[in-house]
């Protein structure tokens, strides 16, 4: 059988991960933190664990570093030691980071090294001045700003992991169809990407469409340019009103087939989604019973209706009612 939605071979996007979240016991304290996100994403992708306290040299137990502000720049202190540490972690976060074909970060929160948006800037007599990125996320950032970035803690809000787990699953997708320099792949990929990326960003996608249509005329000036766009085109996550956009562009195959009821059911729900009472798999539940039933071949290809492995969905419509006959006395 031909590759649809529901029975999709993904590829194994590679992911730099904190070596503490279930790796190596490496915290600063000798601990280690087992993250259960990290441990469901491992049968689907290839990690890459670092800890860039210990590659610097610093021990296990250690004593602790900050990032403390000293003449308007930001140092990296092991102030119990004396040690001044910001050079030794630039030049390991500059080294480390000439990766090739990673997706996505999972980067440790708070750490003065890895933490991202919550790790306190201190002035020299210690008072918090404000919150920011640890010194190897900085850089991470600097170097990757299209990529999939986040913390383990921030990856606990089921909208950001959403968005991340999308991001990194089509940018391991992508990757491997610009290796293969083929026009036809790269017009097959953007095929089956095409919903999945009116979602994110219409100008954009509009953009790779002309992209693609022109990529017989210069192909290498054509990949680059089609990564660099979509790239720009999922950086930020599905729009609510995008999404619609495409469930009424999804409607018009079946307004043939499906019957007056079936159509006035879906709008209904249509609005329910809109006012946020139901959550996004209800409706394409719904469509991707019309896509097999109709066989509509189109649709059955589109990475939209599964756009990383069942698998990782969140668990928490799974679980509605207790196990227990709950009629019964317990």
């Amino acid at each position: 059988m031909a590759e649809v939605f529901w029975n999709r071979n993904f590829p194994r996007p590679r992911i730099v991960v904190s070596q503490c979240l279930g790796f190596a016991p490496c915290r600063y304290d000798g601990a280690i933190i087992e993250d259960a996100f990290v441990r469901e994403l491992e049968p689907f992708v290839e990690f890459i664990p670092v800890c860039p306290e210990v590659a610097i040299g610093l021990g296990v137990p250690r004593k602790p570093i900050r990032i403390v502000l000293k003449g308007g720049e930001r140092r990296l202190l092991q102030e119990e030691t004396a040690k001044d540490l910001t050079e030794v972690m630039e030049h390991f976060s500059e080294t480390f980071l000439t990766l090739q074909g990673v997706h996505g970060f999972i980067l440790k929160a708070k750490s003065p090294s890895c933490g991202l948006r919550d790790v306190k800037i201190h002035a020299p007599s210690g008072k918090v001045l404000a919150l920011g990125n640890g010194m190897f996320a900085e850089a991470v950032l600097r170097k990757y700003p299209y990529l999939a970035i986040e913390s383990e803690k921030r990856l606990e809000n089921l909208a950001i992991r959403e968005h991340f787990l999308e991001k990194v699953f089509a940018l391991a997708d992508l990757e491997a169809t610009l290796r293969t320099k083929s026009p036809g792949k790269l017009v097959d990929f953007h095929t089956r990407y095409k919903l999945f990326l009116l979602a994110h960003h219409q100008r954009e996608t509009q953009l790779l469409g002309k992209i693609v249509a022109r990529v017989s005329e210069n192909v290498d000036e054509a990949f680059t340019a089609y990564a660099t766009h979509f790239l720009q085109a999922i950086r930020r996550a599905m729009n609510r009103r995008l999404v619609i956009n495409v469930l009424y562009h999804v409607l018009g195959y079946f307004k043939d087939k499906i019957t007056p009821q079936e159509k006035a059911f879906f709008l209904h729900l249509l609005e329910e989604f809109r006012k946020g009472t139901i959550p996004l798999l209800v409706l394409t539940s719904l469509v991707e019973s019309w896509v097999l039933r109709f066989e509509e071949p189109y649709l059955l290809r589109q990475v939209f209706f599964r756009p990383y492995p069942e698998a990782l969905r969140p668990k928490e419509f799974r679980d509605l009612l207790p196990e227990r006959d709950f009629w019964k006395t317990p």
